[in-house]
């Protein structure tokens, strides 16, 4: 194939320094680390490149959903307290300790995402 059937973005040099750089100071292999950004950095434009094309044929909640799909954010604190809150009130209570903790439960609702 040819770079003008499929054309295949390199990332910036600017970036793969930077990538050296964070390898370094995480003490990462610098090999492992590049290609794993590397690797990220040309997904994202892949999805990018699906959404830009979709973008004149697709209402803009399904391409949303493409990216929220391909893309997951990680769960904020908030909501890793919560699930552990719901862990421990769950393992107490089958232990027999009763433990409920609603106050602790609606401080945490109570915090922004």
């Amino acid at each position: 194939m040819t770079k003008q059937q499929h054309p295949f973005p390199h990332p910036p040099i600017v970036l793969l320094h930077q990538w050296m750089d964070e390898a370094e100071r995480e003490k990462k292999s610098v090999v492992h680390h590049v290609a794993e950004k590397t690797a990220q950095w040309a997904s994202d434009c892949e999805l990018e490149a699906c959404c830009e094309w979709m973008a004149d044929e697709t209402p803009t909640n399904y391409i949303n959903a493409l990216r929220a799909a391909r893309r997951p954010k990680p769960p904020s604190l908030k909501e890793q307290a919560l699930a552990e809150l719901e862990l421990l009130r769950g393992d107490a209570n089958a232990h027999g300790l009763g433990f409920d903790a609603p106050a602790i439960r609606r401080a945490l609702e109570s915090l922004p995402e």
